[in-house]
This record gives C-alpha cells, sequence and structure tokens, in this order.
C-alpha cells in the first residue's frame, strides 16, 4: 500500500503542485486547506505523514495545528513548510515534534528525502510499538527444545501446588525466570514475589536481611528493618544460590521452614509468616551434604520438588528464538529495529555459551549497541566477540572436544558465514563454498543447520 500524505497549505497551487509531485513518485494524498480541516482529517483517519504550512490566516495557524496533531497521534510525523520562517519559529516547532522545517520554495529532491526519512520514522515507531506489546505478552520462558517443553509442562504441575521447589541448573540458564513463573501460576500469583541473593549477602547480616531488626539491635541499626520473610508473608520467597549460605545461616533458615515462625533480631516476639519458599542453587546440594557443606536436612526440606534446566549448549535449538527474542527487546530500548541474518544466527547457535543465557543476552545486546546498520551479519559477529576478548564460536578448550565435534563446529561456522555473505542463498553460498546445492542442503540436515530465513527483532 502507498504511504498517503495529508498536504494542508492554504494555497491551493502549493497544495496541487505538491500533489502532483508526491503522486508521481508513488504516494496517495488528501488535502487541507486549513487547520482546521486538517485536525478533523487526522481525527477521522491519520495518515502516514504531514505536510504541513505555518502560515494560515482564518483559524489555528501551522504550529497550533501541530501541537493539536502531535496531541492527537502523537507519532504522526509532520513536516512544516513557510516561506517566512524565523528561527523562533523553527525552534518552537521542534520542540512540539514536528519532523523537520523546509523553507518555501521548495525544492522536489529536498521535499521527497525529507518526506521519506520522516516515512521512515513512521515505519520504526510502528515496529517499535509492535514489539513493545510482543515483549509485554511474552512467555519468558522462551525456547522450543524439548527440554524446555518439559521445564515448561513441570512449572504448570508444581506451580498450584504449595509445595517447596528448588531449581537446579548452571548459571545464567535462568532459574530466576523459572521460579518467578512458578509464582504467577500460583495461588499467591497476587502478592509479592520477593528475591534474595544469598551469596550477596555478608555472613554477618544473614539474619538481618532474611528477619529483619529492630532499632538498636546492633551497632548501625538505627532504625527497625523489615526482613525478607515478613516482606514475602503470604507470597513467594526466592532464594537464589542457597548453596552458598553458611552452615549457621542454613541452621536459621531450617527452623523457620520446621516452624513457620521469625524473630527479628533484638524483637521480644516471634512473628509467624505464611511464605512459599522457592530455592535456586548451580552447585550439587546432595555432595555438598556428603561433603559436610550443606545440611541434608536442610537441602530434604528444599528439594520437595525438583526442577532442573538445562545448560544451553545442550539445547541448540533454543538459541533462533532467543536471539529473535534479545533483539526484539533492544529494538525496543534502542528506538530502531535491530535484525540479524540467518548466517548470524547460524554462528551463534554453533557456539557452546558457557555462560547460558545470561551470555547470549549479553551479546545480543553488545551487537545491537554497536550496530551501524539495521542488519548484523555473521562478520559482525565474529568481530565483536574478538573486540571483547571473547572466544569466537566454535569456543572452549579444543584438547577437551573431540575430533568429530570440533569439525563439525568448524563446518557449522563456516557454512552460516557463506551464507551470511550470499543474504541467504543457498546455492551462492554452495558456490562460495565450492560444492553444490544439493550437497549443502545435506550438510545442512546433517549439522542441524536451519534453511535461511531472517530473524528479526
Amino acid at each position: 500500500m502507498s504511504p498517503r500524505i495529508l498536504l494542508v497549505d492554504d494555497e491551493t497551487n502549493i497544495r496541487k503542485m505538491v500533489g502532483a509531485l508526491l503522486q508521481s513518485e508513488g504516494f496517495e494524498t488528501d488535502e487541507a486547506a486549513n487547520g482546521t480541516a486538517a485536525i478533523a482529517a487526522v481525527e477521522r483517519e491519520a495518515p502516514d505523514a504531514v505536510l504541513l504550512d505555518l502560515m494560515m490566516p482564518g483559524g489555528p495557524d501551522g504550529l497550533q495545528t501541530l501541537e493539536q496533531l502531535k496531541r492527537t497521534v502523537p507519532d504522526l510525523p509532520v513536516v512544516m513548510m513557510s516561506g517566512k520562517a524565523n528561527l523562533t519559529d523553527a525552534v518552537r516547532a521542534t520542540k512540539l515534534g514536528a519532523f523537520q522545517f523546509l523553507e518555501k520554495p521548495l525544492t522536489p529532491e529536498g521535499l521527497l528525502t525529507t518526506l521519506r526519512a520522516a516515512l521512515e520514522l513512521s515505519r520504526t515507531l510502528a515496529e517499535n510499538r509492535r514489539l513493545h506489546e510482543a515483549l509485554g505478552h511474552a512467555d519468558p520462558l522462551v525456547g522450543v527444545s524439548p527440554a524446555m517443553e518439559e521445564v515448561r509442562a513441570l512449572i504448570a504441575r508444581v506451580a498450584p501446588t504449595e509445595a517447596r521447589v528448588l531449581i537446579t541448573g548452571e548459571s545464567g540458564t535462568g532459574k530466576e525466570l523459572v521460579a518467578s513463573a512458578i509464582h504467577r501460576q500460583s495461588g499467591r500469583a497476587a502478592k509479592r514475589f520477593v528475591c534474595v541473593n544469598s551469596a550477596a549477602i555478608p555472613k554477618d547480616l544473614v539474619e538481618s536481611e532474611m528477619f529483619g531488626h529492630e532499632r538498636g539491635a546492633f551497632t548501625g541499626a538505627t532504625e527497625r528493618r523489615v526482613g525478607r520473610f515478613e516482606l514475602a508473608d503470604s507470597g513467594t520467597l526466592f532464594l537464589d544460590e542457597v548453596g552458598d549460605l553458611s552452615l549457621d545461616a542454613q541452621a536459621k533458615l531450617l527452623r523457620v521452614l520446621e516452624t513457620g515462625v521469625i524473630e527479628r533480631l533484638g524483637g521480644e516476639r516471634p512473628l509467624t509468616v505464611d511464605v512459599r519458599v522457592i530455592a535456586a542453587t548451580n552447585k550439587d546440594l546432595t555432595r555438598a551434604a556428603q561433603q559436610g557443606q550443606f545440611r541434608e536436612d536442610l537441602l530434604f526440606r528444599l528439594n520437595v520438588l525438583p526442577v532442573h534446566i538445562p545448560p544451553l549448549r545442550e539445547r541448540p535449538e533454543d538459541v533462533p528464538p532467543l536471539v529473535q527474542h534479545f533483539a526484539a527487546r533492544q529494538s525496543a530500548r534502542l528506538g530502531r529495529v535491530v535484525r540479524l541474518d540467518a548466517g548470524a544466527v547460524q554462528l551463534l547457535a554453533a557456539y557452546r555459551w558457557p555462560g547460558n543465557v545470561r551470555e547470549l543476552a549479553n551479546l545480543v545486546e553488545r551487537l545491537a549497541i554497536l550496530a551501524t546498520g539495521e542488519t548484523i551479519a555473521a562478520d559482525d559477529v565474529a568481530r565483536v566477540v574478538h573486540q571483547d576478548g571473547t572466544p569466537p564460536p566454535p569456543p572452549g578448550d579444543w584438547a577437551d572436544v573431540a575430533l568429530a565435534e570440533a569439525l563439525d563446529a568448524f563446518e557449522r561456522t563456516l557454512i552460516a558465514r557463506a551464507l551470511s555473505a550470499a543474504r541467504g542463498n543457498v546455492a551462492e553460498a554452495a558456490r562460495r563454498l565450492a560444492t553444490d546445492r544439493a550437497n549443502l542442503y545435506r550438510r545442512m540436515r546433517r549439522l542441524g543447520l536451519e534453511p535461511p530465513r531472517n530473524v528479526a527483532g
């Protein structure tokens, strides 16, 4: 569909000449002879952009019209034009949200260049709105692998219960997201979801952080503090990195889990709390218990319903949808569309991701910030990982990688770069690799590479 431009000028000749120029370039045009008519036209149906004269007698002038148009459709691109403009008018128009200010007589080249830039802005803003809506309704547990489907199914089963949950998985796999999903699907969803990073609490402040303290309970306690258990009353408390708690803190936590009662430091009366505890760790707590580093009785109390999140390297098919999700997030944050082409995504899928989903999210953020164009290619990925010291894919200590795995990883990288250079054209990629298209397709299937298609964020 052709872009529709509203021309607003009290001079009929100007409207006719500009309209003829725009129509010859493939635009659709509507006309308004004054500000009142323009405002009414936009209220009926917003155009893609407005070309608005500054000086219009009889009714609102250009600046007043601009102000009303932006109030009606805030993202509407408006290009101002005038033969008698001054700096004050230009500054005020910019402050009111005008895209550009053109002086009459208009030149066809200048008008068309400005109008196309305004339309590109309009498209970008529309895309960002779509991305915001998509992110607002998105499943935070992104992934299409059987492993992630199993995690989702397990969440659906454990969430409605009141049982404690122990989430295990390497750092960066998304344990807090899983805990949050359990809370949102539980009967406590309307209450608080309180997070505690056990590893970040100094040992001498664990009791105060967890259970609170009264004023004067210790040096520096200048006022009463409510602890995390009390904050989470009737809701859910997420204890992240619970394996890092000291044995003394573990004993205090066990007592609360057994009794449902806490005492603030310096307090004179016990407080009963109703809290569902979800714990998480990247450690093997069974081994830690055998080595005397974690209380076995506490482990039994926490590990009523276990949920394990596999590392990203064990589910490479989740990389493309994760890349799309993170690219969409960066598009919304940066105010511009971010895309990774097929070659870039295939290159990322070949990496083993020791930092898991968190590492992937951070890399996509760096790629988006450093991108000079709208589309990020495999070469851009390679350049960024070299710049920040991250080993290029495929990563890791090659001494620990089987020869077949190393060769497969290298071949994945080679094919991904060829596809990126060929802009997803398999025949051209095959030519660059000195093979035929059928053989390249066979190799892609063997390596688990999907047929190329752009991933948009």
